[in-house]
């Protein structure tokens, strides 16, 4: 999962895939990192933390960490949390890359987003804590299909 600084959406989204997987059983490994470098080394972020606990997660144990070009060949999936995040990304990667994709491709909805700022996950940072619930809300919505996701690309 990637975002802005790593302290925030993709942590969070980070801890609750990880721990979808841990109750699956499945042998995955989960990480996040950020576009930017400027939260480097801090840990999450006390409203992101908060959430995670009130939604009955775990807090990690983090320091956030800027994505690096080497590491996109060794994972099998990236996630982007907005649309800059994933240009970001294919420019890191040299170009478009069928394995980085957006977040909310996964959510489930009755409808089809038109654009891909659509599917951006909001940034809660410049707002209260509810911003940060629904961040949380967001990510549990999508877990489940990227979960189905894993599954179906591991068993070929």
């Amino acid at each position: 999962m990637v975002c802005t600084g790593n302290i925030c959406r993709s942590v969070m989204a980070e801890e609750i895939l990880r721990e979808a997987v841990e109750r699956r059983g499945l042998d995955v490994v989960v990480d996040s990192a950020g576009i930017s470098d400027e939260e480097h080394g801090h840990g999450i972020d006390s409203r992101a933390a908060r959430a995670l606990r009130e939604g009955g997660y775990r807090v990690p144990s983090h320091r956030a960490r800027q994505v690096e070009a080497g590491e996109l060949q060794r994972w099998d999936l990236i996630l982007a949390m907005t649309s800059s995040h994933l240009r970001a990304l294919e420019r890191l990667a040299g170009g478009p890359d069928p394995k980085i994709r957006m977040f909310r491709e996964f959510e489930v909805s009755g409808g089809e987003a038109s654009h891909r700022r659509d599917l951006d996950v909001p940034d809660p940072w410049y707002g209260d804590y509810s911003d940060f619930e629904a961040t949380r809300e967001t990510i549990e919505n999508c877990t489940p299909a990227i979960i189905e996701y894993i599954m179906r690309s591991t068993t070929r």
